[in-house]
């Protein structure tokens, strides 16, 4: 691995966890988070960043620089690093108000990473990794909340756990890593699925209309699901035809 690379990458990892205690401390001055919070959040975000250091490459990511991209993809971790530290956290409005507005924060900017590495000539295979690990996580994150904030059943955690026991499948069945085709449905559903688990963790949806909310969510989610499986034995069998 190169050092000057992964050297970067981790300074601007560095920056970021240095925001994300920050804000953790500020955020404990407006809301009723116990003294754990900033810790927990700081622990949620080095994971993701030393994932990040240890997989960055010039195989997946052929330039000497981290890239203006890659850093957005790193703030958007960072604040899905906030969201995860309110787990744990006692249900009270202001909390889950919060969590839900830097979940929007993070889904706003969504895009605007794959933008500017096109705009920069700098995508690779490890930007587009990265962006999806984050909407993944944000994606488990919101819908473990929607569950321990009683907004829904503990089903709910489907919609976060389909995407890890896909890729899990592709250990087993290596088929089934084959890469898919660029699909705008697949963009859209993430979108979706995160729009709907923000809107269901929000202190004023209650159940049962929050729970109607992530069920049609999580049955549009495992409905893309079925169509990429689908796609993918069907790519099988015509290989062994």
């Amino acid at each position: 691995m190169p050092l000057r690379l992964s050297g970067r990458a981790a300074t601007t990892g560095a920056v970021a966890l240095a925001a994300v205690l920050a804000i953790a401390a500020g955020a404990r001055t407006f809301l009723p988070l116990d003294a754990g919070f900033p810790l927990r959040a700081a622990l949620y975000f080095v994971v993701m960043a030393a994932i990040a250091v240890i997989r960055i490459d010039r195989e997946n990511h052929p330039f000497a620089e981290f890239g203006s991209a890659n850093s957005v993809t790193m703030a958007r971790a960072a604040f899905v690093a906030l969201v995860a530290g309110v787990i744990g956290e006692s249900d009270r409005p202001a909390v889950a108000a919060a969590a839900a507005g830097a979940a929007f924060a993070v889904t706003v900017v969504d895009g605007v990473d794959g933008w500017l590495a096109r705009r920069t000539g700098m995508s690779s295979a490890f930007g587009a990794r990265f962006d999806m690990e984050v909407d993944a996580l944000l994606i488990q994150v919101l819908s473990i909340l929607a569950w321990t904030y009683d907004k829904a059943g503990p089903w709910v955690i489907l919609s976060g756990l389909l995407r890890y026991v896909f890729v899990a499948a592709g250990w087993i069945w290596p088929w089934m890593e084959r890469p898919l085709e660029p699909s705008r449905r697949r963009q859209t559903v993430c979108v979706v699925q995160v729009a709907a688990l923000i809107v269901t963790i929000e202190p004023f949806v209650t159940r049962p209309y929050s729970a109607a909310i992530a069920a049609t969510a999580l049955a549009v989610l495992a409905g893309s699901f079925l169509v990429d499986t689908r796609w993918l034995v069907l790519h099988r069998r015509q290989q062994m035809a």
